[in-house]
């Protein structure tokens, strides 16, 4: 009898260590349904080489493709989803000479020009977030009209005055996202 009680224990202690571990990955793998994240470190180099934040990156990528890039019916490429005429003007404004639309679809150069069309909004709107991220879908004329409303009216604009619905909830989705990367994969994205 002395002898069924260790190994009644050893067999308990190994359960519960098997237990741990599938509660683990399991953790992980809901994690990953609900808010994935791939290419962290193409992410991290970016965000540090154009001067952003990487959860944004990564939340303009989860908005675009959920990290899983294919080819909209607009044409657009890639995890974040770039038409190739923004990336050739995208190209000719960074000085890229060798780019063909072909080079959308590896992760590395779509969001590297992601990134830098980003970067250039981020400029453009003198680093509003709100204003980069809906030209990044509703284009940089549209967001540019309805600035100038807002400011004609002697208000800023918000984010319920995108008259657009798809690109007003694209903005929500994405500053969401944006602040659940940086709750979620802060160590992943080389967050502080």
């Amino acid at each position: 009898m002395s002898r069924r009680i260790p190994r009644t224990l050893a067999t308990i202690a190994v359960a519960g260590l098997l237990v741990a571990a599938l509660a683990a990955i399991l953790h992980q793998a809901a994690r990953n349904l609900a808010l994935p994240l791939s290419d962290a470190g193409i992410i991290r180099e970016q965000a540090a080489e154009k001067r952003l934040d990487p959860a944004l990156i990564a939340a303009v990528i989860y908005a675009e493709t959920k990290f899983d890039p294919r080819p909209s019916s607009a044409g657009a490429q890639g995890l974040m989803q770039i038409l190739p005429s923004t990336a050739y003007y995208l190209a000719h404004l960074s000085g890229g000479i060798s780019f063909t639309a072909g080079d959308l679809s590896n992760p590395s150069v779509n969001v590297a020009y992601g990134s830098y069309y980003l970067r250039y909004l981020l400029d453009h709107y003198g680093g509003d977030e709100m204003l980069a991220v809906a030209a990044y879908n509703g284009g940089l004329t549209n967001v540019d009209r309805w600035v100038q409303r807002a400011d004609a009216a002697g208000r800023q604009l918000s984010v319920s005055e995108i008259p657009f619905a798809q690109t007003r909830e694209y903005v929500q989705r994405v500053l969401g996202a944006q602040r659940a990367y940086r709750a979620t994969y802060a160590r992943e994205l080389g967050i502080s």
